[in-house]
């Protein structure tokens, strides 16, 4: 799950089988009580339907969790300091070396977790250039990059267009991408 929106279908799932979890967030459903077997057969059916699966493996947990973070920082705050040490976040917020997450990461999801930061940092820039909320010097900003033309790189290097040939041409080859395809 990586939006309110994940959270409220997640919820309706659970509804509809009268299951009543302690707590749903980001990534995550706790429960009171324990969900039988084919409780959880028919909570994996329903959940597939909506393009969702169930994580019970420690690796994948961990995984989620840092997608999770990573995307409530850039996507869901409204400022991502240029002071945040992602690695101090993580390594907090997970409980585990900084090293291990990042070696996991990139075992698992092919990509490096910089490079996943960088890309999440990108399409929230992009969503940012297409409803025309903050100007170039804003987003670098707001996006934690010591300058304008760090962001204009990083942005060129993953879309290939520069933020103003992006915000001119809204190209649907550079369109934004749903957040849990960016691995």
């Amino acid at each position: 799950m990586v939006c309110n929106r994940c959270i409220t279908a997640v919820q309706q799932v659970f509804e509809k089988m009268s299951l009543h979890p302690e707590k749903v967030s980001l990534g995550e459903v706790m429960f009171k009580d324990s969900v039988n077997e084919q409780q959880l057969k028919r909570l994996d059916d329903e959940l597939n339907a909506l393009g969702f699966e169930r994580i019970d493996d420690r690796k994948a947990r961990i995984i989620e969790g840092i997608k999770n973070k990573v995307i409530q920082l850039i996507h869901h705050s409204n400022h991502v300091s240029r002071k945040h040490n992602w690695s101090n976040i993580l390594a907090d917020e997970m409980h585990y070396e900084y090293n291990y997450l990042s070696n996991l990461f990139s075992s698992v999801e092919g990509i490096t977790l910089e490079q996943y930061i960088i890309r999440q940092k990108i399409e929230k820039a992009k969503e940012l250039l297409f409803y025309d909320e903050s100007n170039l010097s804003e987003i670098a900003n707001r996006l934690g990059y010591s300058s304008v033309a760090h962001l204009s790189a990083q942005f060129k290097k993953i879309t290939g267009f520069t933020p103003s040939e992006l915000k001119k041409s809204r190209s649907t080859e550079a369109a934004r991408k749903p957040l849990d395809s960016l691995s």
